[in-house]
């Protein structure tokens, strides 16, 4: 396990000089949008908050954490918050393969043909799409979080937005808890799956959904997903552990300890695994824990996009 203090201070440092927690510049990890026929103007913000889009660098610098864990050379993390961000940053983008980048910025277009296929009204501002600042409140660092959050509501505010629309769990409850909280910021705050109104389909495809700690524990919205993917014919096998007692991935703990993270997704997946069905996730980090235990793991706007064809 690596000392939290030194992922904590390094983190700190890199959302102070560039807004992202990894020092990538935003230009280059959010990318998905261009070439897109997203409207620019409107009244609703489709806010991803980054998180998809930083799933593949996550990866690769868990995938270097992973080889000094609890060796000599962890200590050795203590003199990261002295490197600029930026330096940092563009080393771990040019380590991270495209494809994978790519992957992920897939599961963005399925959102956005499904809220079109809703005919909901949004539209998208890379200027004003950033990353929410939850990882450092996880991690106890509430005053980063706090100087970051008010960073960003005002910049939000400013533009005079007051509806936005989120696509996963750790920006939903940041945005919808946390903000009010710490800065007084309030908007209307609706995940994607919400917003879906489709027509009603045949399918024969059963699946097992893996609630994440957010939508299950602490915003009650466990249930919605599973509403939408039956009027589509999907069928969700049930899970003991779901819901308000749904377990987590591990996806949390792995800036810290890679290893620890992967047993507690191993754990989950064993749970899951149990009911046979093909395993689906709706929150990026649980996508990204739970695939490295070696399973198959959809998300869930790739299973809806893929029963409205």
């Amino acid at each position: 396990m690596y000392r939290p203090k030194d992922i904590i201070e390094t983190i700190a440092a890199n959302l102070r000089q560039t807004r992202n927690p990894f020092g990538i510049p935003n230009a280059l990890v959010n990318r998905w949008w261009v070439d897109s026929d997203l409207p620019y103007t409107g009244d609703t913000l489709l806010f991803t908050g980054m998180m998809y889009q930083f799933i593949p660098y996550i990866e690769a610098s868990t995938r270097v954490l992973e080889q000094y864990e609890d060796t000599p050379w962890a200590d050795y993390l203590r003199y990261a918050r002295y490197v600029p961000g930026i330096v940092s940053g563009l080393g771990l983008a040019l380590v991270t393969p495209g494809r994978e980048k790519r992957k992920f910025n897939r599961i963005l277009h399925d959102i956005v043909r499904i809220l079109k296929a809703s005919k909901v009204d949004f539209f998208y501002d890379p200027q004003l799409d950033q990353y929410s600042g939850v990882l450092p409140y996880d991690l106890g660092d509430q005053k980063t979080f706090v100087r970051h959050a008010r960073w960003v509501a005002n910049r939000l505010q400013s533009a005079g937005i007051k509806r936005l629309i989120t696509v996963d769990p750790h920006t939903t409850y940041a945005l919808k808890e946390l903000y009010p909280k710490y800065t007084g910021s309030r908007f209307e705050v609706s995940p994607y799956f919400e917003k879906i109104d489709l027509p009603e389909a045949e399918s024969t495809r059963t699946v097992t959904l893996h609630d994440p700690c957010f939508y299950g524990r602490y915003l009650g919205l466990s249930d919605v997903p599973e509403e939408k993917l039956a009027r589509l014919g999907v069928t969700c096998r049930p899970v003991p552990q779901s819901g308000a007692f749904t377990h987590c991935c591990g996806g949390p703990a792995e800036s810290i300890s890679p290893r620890l993270a992967g047993e507690i997704g191993g754990r989950r997946m064993a749970q899951l695994e149990t009911t046979g069905a093909p395993l689906v996730a709706m929150c990026p980090i649980c996508l990204g824990n739970l695939r490295k235990t070696g399973a198959e793991v959809a998300d869930l706007s790739s299973v809806i996009a893929d029963a409205m064809a």
